[in-house]
């Protein structure tokens, strides 16, 4: 390799390198395992946890995002709130400004709690105080919409593969084999 084709390469990392904008995550809460904790006098801008939960007692000015753990909103979120296989409790009087969306888990809104937008539920259920508000959509996919195709293809499944396995043992017997005997038990030691 020559110094000619190596030089545009190194031109073009360089210039990369220089053009690129770093990343302003100084209010972010971001943790992997450990619980996020706003305090009430305290805020962040965004709050993503994976297998971990959000308990804000204070604002949260973005999104939440939440893999594998809940989340606790007692005052507001301004933008989305959205979990993965856990669940989503908002206390009374507190605000999501935009989309709550859940998968795998519950949505609970307290009284007078408020959503500005859609209220998504898959696989889950909402329950709402009759005082709860939600400005656009309420979508709610039971889990059994799911869960139940699927035991009915492991059913399936478990019937064929046991089915496979009569059918192969009995062609074994009818040639004439059969597992050997146990071994003869051993004398006891003196």
């Amino acid at each position: 390799m020559n110094l000619r084709s190596i030089l545009p390469c190194a031109s073009l990392l360089a210039a990369f390198a220089l053009a690129a904008t770093p990343a302003h995550a100084d209010r972010d809460a971001v943790q992997f395992g450990s619980q996020i904790v706003v305090g009430p006098n305290e805020s962040v801008h965004d709050a993503v946890c994976f297998f971990c939960s959000v308990e804000a007692q204070g604002p949260i000015n973005h999104d939440v995002v939440v893999f594998f753990g809940n989340v606790h909103i007692a005052k507001h979120s301004d933008h989305d709130v959205v979990v993965f296989f856990g669940n989503l409790r908002l206390d009374p009087d507190a605000t999501v400004t935009h989309d709550v969306v859940d998968f795998f888990g519950n949505i609970h809104l307290g009284e007078n709690a408020s959503v500005g937008n859609d209220v998504v539920a898959m696989f889950g259920s909402v329950r709402t105080a009759d005082s709860a508000s939600i400005g656009g959509n309420r979508v709610v996919q039971p889990g059994w919409i799911l869960w139940i195709p699927l035991m009915i293809l492991g059913g399936i499944v478990t019937l064929i593969v046991s089915v496979i396995r009569n059918h192969r043992r009995q062609q074994y017997y009818a040639a004439g084999y059969y597992p050997p005997p146990p071994p003869p038990p051993m004398p006891p030691q003196a």
